[in-house]
């Protein structure tokens, strides 16, 4: 009996990729024997985010990095060390940002649910655009003395301004940009493509492809904004006579060690730290063309199982619509002929044992959406079993 069935929890097959609402992914043997020794002994924890960045910074090709508690986490600390820098006055009143650079660009076909992470770091969202376009002088006469940042959401979104074009605009007025890249992987290139196109801080999520804990993510860019991410992310119950880093002191960089940041709810342990390092390291030996294989096969199972349940129709979608090379199965349900719709579907299969995860989001026009990269073996046949129970009753 593992963990969850002591709990009384049901099994899940998790066919919605590496959601947060499912689970996250599943982390490989090294990951978890590196959070093991990590958690048997004592480390001071900014020497660990200094070793870490150092690996991150490797990985990436950018200036510096740093472990975070996810994507998300990510975005609100890059957006604090935007509108603070290195000044330590302003650290201390975030996300009271009166009287500071706050504001952050977003064009608004890259609007979503996660730009809740730039506000709650005191930011205030200008949106620049139409649904269906954005034009570059929108976004260069809202740049004022007031715009802390320019948010770009990495992927292919229609009517968006390419990044090329962002950082531009950008640099040439001296802001910098932030890139949500959370779910940006694969292709492997990704993590360090955006770097090298000029963003200045990028938010990856460490607990999806890259197989480390869920909680935990990456911060990638400027030295500078790396070092306001720590000050305002790390425990600074420190006094400026014994701070480790009171060298940042003596050299004119701070007037003083901050007080504890806007960030300092949001904790990475040191376990998280030592399971994402080991992940990272781990992602650049994989071999992903065979993942990719395992993915269409697993894909192949399921839409030649669903073509012969009445009511359901499948097919291939490949690349993601962002590019991402990532297979998925679409299944169109005929409410006339199968006796309900997505959304009854949807939650049929969630019922009994195993709990099916799918991705809901088509689910309105009459489509799931299954994902192969957190099935298991076996587990594609497991989802065409309940399908067809379900058209039984």
């Amino acid at each position: 009996m593992n963990f969850y069935q002591k709990l009384g929890l049901r099994r899940v097959i998790n066919a919605r990729s590496y959601s947060t609402k499912a689970g996250g992914s599943l982390m490989a043997p090294e990951v978890i024997q590196a959070m093991r020794e990590a958690a048997e002994s004592f480390v001071r924890m900014e020497d660990l985010q200094q070793a870490a960045g150092q690996i991150i910074a490797r990985l990436t090709g950018a200036e510096a990095g740093y472990v975070t508690s996810g994507a998300a986490a990510g975005l609100t600390l890059g957006m604090a060390a935007c509108i603070a820098g290195l000044d330590p006055l302003k650290m201390n009143r975030l996300p009271d940002a009166r009287g500071m650079k706050n504001e952050v660009i977003i064009q608004r076909v890259h609007r979503n649910d996660y730009d809740h992470a730039l506000r709650a770091a005191g930011a205030k969202v200008v949106e620049v655009g139409f649904n269906y376009a954005t034009f570059p002088y929108e976004v260069e006469r809202a740049i004022n003395d007031k715009t802390a940042a320019i948010f770009f959401l990495a992927g292919s979104v229609e009517g968006s301004l390419s990044l090329e074009q962002i950082v531009q605009i950008a640099h040439s007025n001296h802001v910098p940009v932030i890139i949500d890249a959370a779910a940006e992987l694969p292709p492997a290139e990704n993590l360090r493509k955006f770097i090298a196109q000029g963003a200045d801080l990028v938010a990856f999520s460490g607990g999806k492809h890259i197989g480390g804990p869920q909680a935990s993510g990456i911060l990638c860019g400027r030295r500078d904004l790396i070092l306001s991410v720590a000050l305002q992310h790390q425990d600074m119950d420190v006094f400026p006579e014994t701070w480790p880093w009171r060298h940042l002191i003596v050299d004119g960089t701070l007037s003083g060690p901050p007080h504890h940041g806007v960030g300092r709810g949001l904790k990475v342990g040191k376990e998280e730290i030592a399971g994402l390092i080991a992940a990272l390291e781990l992602y650049a030996t994989r071999d992903f063309e065979a993942e990719l294989k395992a993915w269409h096969e697993r894909i192949d199972t399921l839409i030649a199982g669903v073509e012969k349940i009445s009511g359901l129709c499948a097919h291939r979608i490949f690349p993601l619509p962002s590019g991402q090379p990532v297979p998925s199965a679409h299944v169109q349900v005929d409410p006339n002929r199968a006796g309900l719709d997505a959304h009854a579907l949807i939650n049929a299969l969630q019922e009994g044992e195993p709990i099916i995860c799918t991705y809901e989001n088509l689910a309105s026009q009459g489509t799931i959406v299954f994902f192969p990269q957190c099935l298991g073996d076996n587990e594609p046949e497991e989802i065409v079993h309940k399908l067809k129970a379900i058209f039984k009753k």
